[in-house]
């Protein structure tokens, strides 16, 4: 049986955004504050993830904040050819004088002094709630720039961010999804992100019932995954646009399917940016049991 148009409806609708608003300004106003260790001047502070997609539902708690550090920037080349290598290196031969390791640093140091119950590790550091802020993730990184021309012009490149977790360099591009999944909102007569929220928060109903552990289906990948969908599958009522986007999910090769940004792929094992793909089965498999039930 499927799942009512009524309840398609009530899940399509954003949650609550005031209280994350107040929250991401009030740490926001203190990041860039001119008193910090690092220059203020040369850092970019901004919303990432469901809060700045307009894509969050009920239940959704933490803000995401990005804290970039744009002094100073790592790079990606590997697409150049031998020569664009050579200029590209000719122009920027020495490391910056202040760079993402005295930056995070510094960062960090200050955050902690801000707030108390801050926890570091893994990709953010954790703010806990407090008064009338929300909890709230602040990502310390630094702008990358990924090349695919360098000169003798400066060619073109996609600028993100970059930061360590376990060793490993993580670039995204926060910016580009965000923008790419507006467009495609617009392009679907705003249906794309009522999609979006609406696939999120069956994902909550299968967790809360048991049939999916929370780290199957991030927000981040339902929004990419959608983003692969033909814009005349968003068409109809809600169990129709519902129907039209699963049938064209489990048909579509996984492989072939990209983040947001377009820069990344959004299914492949063993890489940091991308969605395991024992995780994106099982979760159009709990959604298949879910409509069905």
């Amino acid at each position: 049986m499927a799942i009512s148009e009524n309840q398609l409806e009530t899940w399509s609708n954003q949650g609550p955004t005031g209280q994350f608003t107040d929250t991401y300004n009030a740490i926001r106003n203190r990041l860039l504050d001119n008193n910090a260790p690092y220059p203020s001047s040369k850092v970019d502070v901004y919303l990432q993830g469901s809060y700045r997609n307009n894509t969050n539902v009920w239940g959704d708690s933490d803000v995401d904040i990005v804290l970039c550090h744009t002094g100073a920037f790592f790079y990606d080349i590997d697409a150049l050819n031998e020569g664009g290598k050579a200029a590209f290196k000719a122009d920027y031969p020495n490391d910056a004088a202040y760079g993402y390791t005295q930056f995070k640093k510094d960062a960090e140091d200050y955050i902690l002094s801000l707030y108390a119950g801050v926890t570091t590790g893994g990709k953010a550091l954790k703010i806990p709630a407090g008064g009338n802020r929300r909890d709230a993730d602040v990502i310390v990184c630094q702008s990358v720039r990924r090349y695919v021309s360098y000169g003798p012009a400066p060619g073109t490149k996609h600028e993100g961010i970059a930061f360590f977790a376990d060793g490993t360099r993580i670039d995204n591009f926060p910016k580009q999804h965000a923008e790419n999944c507006t467009l495609k909102h617009q392009a679907t007569e705003q249906r794309f992100k009522r999609m979006v929220r609406v696939f999120k928060n069956m994902r909550n109903s299968l967790i809360d019932s048991g049939h999916l552990t929370d780290d199957v289906a991030p927000s981040y990948f339902i929004e990419g995954m959608l983003f692969n969908v033909p814009n005349d599958r968003f068409v109809g009522s809600y169990q129709d646009m519902w129907v039209n986007c699963f049938n064209w999910l489990i048909e579509a090769d996984p492989d072939r399917l990209t983040t947001g940004s377009q820069l990344h792929w959004l299914v492949r094992d063993k890489e940091s940016v991308c969605w395991p793909s024992n995780h994106f089965h099982e979760f159009l498999a709990a959604l298949r049991g879910a409509w069905e039930a």
